[in-house]
């Protein structure tokens, strides 16, 4: 909020902007002006005043003055926060958005979500629209909230980017990239990893053995099954049946045994990695929202 001084040089300052643009406005009327928009920053009406000099034709009016102010605002225009709206929809990306993108976002994502892109183009821009002009009727600041998407490497490339295009400060960006750029699990963390991703990833001599022997494990069950389901087509006495559920009985046993083995030998692998893992994220808790 500008300061009564402050009002009274800005009513000065319009009435000079009106004189270059060949126009008389009383004394009153440049207050009345300057009272309008004192509750913006003073660096934006100067700047709105100084695109006015150079870009108005016709009269000087306050909705001139207020239309550049609330262009340099900071606010996307609306196709690049419909942009920013998509990106938010994939749960992996780390994403900075404003309140009004949120909101508008969460009301075209149902829309979304059944299929119709368009359709929840339209309901997200209207939205949106109607957002902004609330929040610059009030003279609202812009603000920028970050998203953490699952994906580490985006995440440390979206807070980036966001220190780049000035939506983040420096020090901000770089106390986020500290917390939330976890470091990623070695070579046995991953590979073991692997058995539920499908990534393939060299392990250690150690590692390759114990999926080594898992594999062969499983190939053996299976060609154990394939012959007993041959087996099963053919007549069988009761004592080849009782020596067929003691052989599938031991080979769950050793199965399972395997597999417990396996856990905890990768648990012991990656154990350091998890506890920093679990401290980082600890401590990125205690980071305040930005």
């Amino acid at each position: 909020m500008l300061s009564s001084d402050e009002q009274a040089e800005l009513a000065m300052a319009i009435c000079a902007t009106a004189e270059t643009l060949g126009q008389t406005i009383s004394a009153q009327a440049a207050e009345m002006m300057a009272e309008d928009l004192a509750e913006h920053p003073a660096e934006l009406i100067a700047a709105a005043l100084r695109a006015c000099r150079r870009e108005l034709t016709g009269k000087l009016t306050l909705a001139a003055i207020l239309q550049r102010v609330h262009g340099a605002d900071g606010r996307p225009e609306p196709n690049e926060a419909w942009g920013i709206a998509m990106q938010s929809m994939d749960e992996a990306e780390t994403v900075l958005m404003t309140p009004e993108i949120q909101k508008a976002a969460a009301a075209a994502a149902p829309i979304y979500q059944a299929g119709d892109k368009v359709g929840a183009r339209m309901a997200f821009l209207s939205a949106y629209e109607r957002l902004v002009c609330g929040a610059r009727q009030q003279a609202l600041p812009v603000e920028w909230r970050l998203s953490l998407g699952h994906d580490q490497e985006r995440r440390a490339r979206a807070i980036e980017e966001a220190r780049v295009l000035g939506r983040l400060p420096a020090p901000a960006a770089s106390l986020l990239l500290a917390h939330h750029n976890l470091p990623a699990l070695n070579d046995d963390g991953r590979a073991i990893a692997g058995l539920l991703t499908g990534d393939v990833v060299k392990a250690s001599p150690v590692v390759r053995s114990r999926l080594a022997d898992l594999r062969a494990g499983i190939e053996k069950a299976e060609h154990e099954q394939r012959q007993e389901r041959r087996a099963q087509r053919e007549d069988m006495t009761d004592e080849q049946r009782t020596a067929l559920r003691g052989r599938r009985e031991a080979r769950a046993k050793q199965l399972l045994a395997n597999l417990l083995a396996a856990q905890a030998q990768g648990d012991r692998l990656v154990a350091d990695e998890l506890n920093e893992i679990t401290k980082r994220a600890k401590r990125a808790q205690e980071v305040p929202n930005v």
